[in-house]
């Protein structure tokens, strides 16, 4: 899949250090499942090496935390399929390792998890239209 636009979107009643560590989390994540995102490793003038970094802007936009959940929603629906949408919930921010994540997570129901933020890359006009009404998180 050809990533033409990606997005973090976090829950703009969070406090800022919960923000950066929630789109850290997010960013990191989709790296992880779209490596091609990033471009080579270049060298500045005196030869020293900076690894590469995305090719493109990832706007970070905010929404309310009801907004977040219709959101996911939202991509468990017909048109989606090809977002790739990276979540991350109260629940998992709880747990303090992720073998305690694993086991949360597979007792919990999904429509009780609350969303700190999604992280969501695919087709420039799907992004648009699942995100496009979101101001920027200033």
């Amino acid at each position: 899949m050809k990533a033409e636009k990606c997005v973090i979107v976090l829950d703009d009643s969070l406090p800022a250090g919960v923000l950066a560590n929630t789109a850290a989390i997010l960013g990191i994540t989709l790296g992880k499942m779209l490596p091609g995102m990033v471009g080579r490793d270049v060298c500045d003038r005196s030869g020293r090496t900076h690894p590469g970094i995305i090719e493109f802007p990832v706007p970070i936009l905010r929404c309310p935390a009801e907004g977040l959940k219709n959101l996911r929603e939202q991509l468990y629906g017909p048109g989606c399929g090809d977002v790739i949408a990276v979540d991350f919930s109260d629940l998992a921010q709880s747990c303090k390792n992720y073998a305690d994540f694993m086991e949360k997570m597979a007792a919990a129901d999904g429509a009780s998890l609350s969303y700190l933020g999604l992280a969501l890359c695919g087709a420039r006009r799907q992004v648009n239209h699942l995100t496009g009404s979101l101001p920027l998180l200033r």
